[in-house]
């Protein structure tokens, strides 16, 4: 916080989504990064919420992460499609115990290509690797598989646990290292104090993550 008590300052505002099937754990990995805890109440997450955090970059600047916990179920496709306007970075997560949330990212891809903005950055996040740890036999989507499909869609690519923090900061950093690299002269200025990025956003229910 800054001396007088207020906001920390910042230079730039960014709307960063997550996107992915129900349970891959996006809400985890939000939770471990806003709040270094997962949260206590495991349902998924109801069309979007979102929390926010001051991030000062490595290659010079400070920004103000706007980052939206998007749900993962079909019926709340009309709810979430909306909220990706204006989004100019997303982690696209997968279980990398389950090729079912692995094969579906290409769809994710479309849909944040369709609807956020033209140049939006994107990283594939393989969460769960704890659970390979404990038994490598629960791994259904190879590193290799990842990153040869990262590169083929251009995409930053990482593997994390939430369970662990195992490259949950770095992922969200690197995200916004590289929006802010590759952007600086597109994205919006900073905003009033208080003000959403997005017009058509309703204020957070209240969760044990991103209230």
């Amino acid at each position: 916080m800054n001396p007088s008590g207020g906001e920390e300052e910042y230079d730039f505002l960014y709307k960063i989504v997550l996107v992915g099937d129900s349970n891959v754990g996006k809400t985890n990995l939000i939770s471990r990064y806003i709040k270094n805890t997962l949260p206590k109440n495991s349902n998924p997450t109801i069309g979007v919420e979102f929390a926010t955090r001051v991030v000062p970059l490595k290659s010079g600047g400070t920004v103000k992460a706007q980052i939206w916990d998007t749900a993962g179920q079909e019926r709340y496709y009309a709810i979430v499609s909306a909220h990706y306007r204006r989004a100019i970075g997303a982690l696209l997560v997968y279980d990398v115990t389950s090729s079912k949330t692995f094969l579906n990212a290409e769809k994710w891809i479309k849909e944040l290509k369709s609807k956020a903005e033209p140049d939006i950055v994107i990283m594939l996040v393989g969460n769960k690797v704890d659970l390979v740890e404990k038994n490598p036999e629960k791994r259904e989507v190879s590193l290799q598989q990842a990153e040869t499909f990262a590169s083929k869609e251009k995409l930053l690519f990482t593997e994390t646990s939430a369970v662990t923090s195992h490259k949950v900061k770095e992922a969200f950093e690197t995200l916004l290292e590289e929006i802010y690299k590759g952007s600086r002269n597109k994205v919006n200025k900073r905003a009033e104090p208080g003000a959403n990025l997005d017009p058509m956003a309703q204020p957070p229910r209240a969760s044990g993550c991103c209230s």
